[in-house]
């Protein structure tokens, strides 16, 4: 299994996170739906580096179909919203 790190996303007109990336990786820019794949198999972890040093993993949440999120400090923000886009 490799974890792998995401620095940006890529968003629709709606703001709904439809790829991960990390520039310069060659999984980069990984299809959402291709990165809740990974993560239900169990083959690829993703996560987001803060700027104070800590990690949140991202995961799958089914609500009315799948998405990908994170949630930093416990909050129920979506802080893949809050990186740049790819």
């Amino acid at each position: 299994m490799a974890t792998r790190e995401v620095t940006q996303t890529r968003k629709d007109k709606d703001g709904d996170i439809t790829a991960l990336c990390n520039p310069g990786n060659s999984w980069s820019p990984r299809l959402r739906s291709d990165a809740i794949k990974d993560i239900e198999s169990g083959d690829h972890k993703y996560f987001v580096s803060w700027s104070d040093g800590k990690r949140t993993e991202i995961r799958v949440v089914a609500r009315t179909g799948k998405y990908l999120r994170t949630d930093r400090d416990s909050t129920t923000r979506n802080n893949l919203d809050d990186l740049p886009n790819c």
